[in-house]
């Protein structure tokens, strides 16, 4: 049995946006959940949180949510040296791609007017950790480095307290990996807290969650509705819509089918809901790449989570040419789009749209989940047609400055009356003319 649907575009160059798959899921009943959730913390604070947490996670935090230093550093101890050097060294290479992505401050002068932009750090940044179905040290590494390269002042992260102790039974803490991870990367306050009620503590404040200015980070359905949410009522910036996994794949008749199989499973072990799509030039590289994928499924450890996300959201379009391919994968707009193409830095290029793309054979999407250096926060559900990856720029303010003297204001004076009167807005043009005159009456 295929696990791919084939959705045969050949010959149709039409806009293809509504014919791309995406995970079916009932918003409007989410998102009436996520309100509820939402309003609950707004109004009762921590005992919504502790309620919560053990109505969703099935654990009791009413002790207290925030993770003693104790516990923080006997997780740092009891880190493998081997996973404490592969963290580190995923840190370092992120520091290194983020610090050059820092946006630059910058001042010029025209006609005698001087103007540009500082970039602000926000005082108070809240990322999020995921901990459901997976355990996530590297989203730690991910939402911690941008926010410490821009200079944020404090950084508050919560996770689900789904970690077990040495018996394999919850234990009432997050995942010690996770833990482990925050205290060697020097964040301020844990929280032993998830879902969309941890956003919307980090929105709101609560007595033992300080107010944040931004939330970041990724998780499911529910917390990425709470950020958008959260963010319409204008309590906190976000980085925008990610949420459930995705893949995209660009191949021609040079693609190997097993490194294609392998990694659209890669991405479908995440969750029930990840996408993956393959787009192809070639038919009959189909047929190869569905028995690469019944090796790749019958190998894996998530078989079941595999089989569901394919079963829902797998599908290979076949396409006229790379043309046609480009105009596909712009339309899917993917969170992680490889290009397994001849020339395939060519190809990549010329794709407008995407969170990250990974060129050629030997860049699997592995790299950029855990240690290439771009972010792993990035846009889903197709909108990385207009919003990119959590970046610094997700923990920055730029602020325009403007400073004219007065031979500059003369020089523009005459500009602002015209649009002024145009604009029926007399008093503008009265705040240049007084200065103009001297302030006279």
């Amino acid at each position: 049995m295929p696990r791919l649907r084939v959705l045969d575009l050949r010959g149709d160059r039409s806009d293809p946006r509504d014919r791309m798959p995406r995970p079916r899921v009932d918003l409007e009943e989410a998102r009436a959940g996520v309100a509820q959730t939402l309003a609950a913390v707004a109004r009762d604070g921590d005992d919504a949180l502790v309620q919560l947490t053990d109505r969703f996670d099935g654990v009791d935090v009413s002790a207290g949510l925030v993770v003693p230093d104790a516990v923080l550093d006997a997780a740092v101890d009891g880190l493998p040296t081997e996973l404490r050097a592969a963290i580190e060294r995923a840190a370092d290479q992120v520091r290194w791609f983020h610090e050059r992505a820092r946006p630059r401050d910058w001042e010029d002068e025209r006609d005698g007017a001087r103007m540009g932009v500082w970039h602000r750090p926000v005082s108070r940044a809240g990322v999020y950790v995921p901990g459901g179905k997976a355990v996530y040290p590297s989203t730690v590494v991910m939402t911690v480095i941008p926010a410490r390269v821009a200079g944020v002042d404090e950084i508050v992260l919560c996770t689900p307290p789904t970690g077990t102790g040495p018996d394999g039974a919850r234990d009432g803490w997050p995942d010690r990996t996770i833990l482990a991870a925050a205290r060697l990367l020097g964040v301020d306050r844990v929280v032993r807290v998830g879902g969309a009620q941890a956003v919307a503590a980090m929105a709101h404040g609560t007595a033992s969650v300080p107010r944040c200015d931004v939330v970041v980070g990724p998780g499911n359905l529910y917390v990425s509705l709470a950020k958008q949410l959260l963010a319409a009522e204008g309590r906190i910036g976000t980085d925008g819509y990610a949420g459930p996994t995705e893949i995209g794949i660009v191949a021609d008749d040079s693609a190997d089918p097993a490194i294609l199989a392998a990694d659209l499973v890669a991405q479908a072990e995440h969750d029930e809901l990840a996408t993956a799509m393959l787009i192809t030039t070639d038919p009959s590289l189909i047929d190869a790449v569905e028995a690469a994928l019944e090796r790749e499924i019958a190998r894996t450890h998530h078989r079941q989570r595999v089989e569901v996300a394919l079963a829902g959201q797998g599908t290979v379009a076949i396409v006229d040419d790379i043309d046609h391919a480009v105009e596909v994968a712009e339309a899917f707009a993917a969170e992680h789009l490889e290009i397994h193409t001849r020339d395939a830095r060519r190809v990549a290029e010329r794709i407008r749209y995407a969170g990250t793309t990974f060129i050629g054979p030997t860049t699997p999407v592995s790299l950029g989940d855990y240690a290439a250096g771009p972010n792993h926060t990035l846009p889903t559900s197709g909108t990385a047609r207009f919003r990119g990856g959590l970046t610094t720029s997700s923990f920055l303010v730029p602020v325009n400055f403007v400073e004219y003297d007065r031979e500059a204001l003369v020089e523009l004076a005459d500009s602002v009356r015209i649009l002024a009167e145009a604009e029926h807005l007399p008093a503008h043009w009265r705040a240049v003319e007084v200065r103009l005159d001297g302030g006279a009456s």
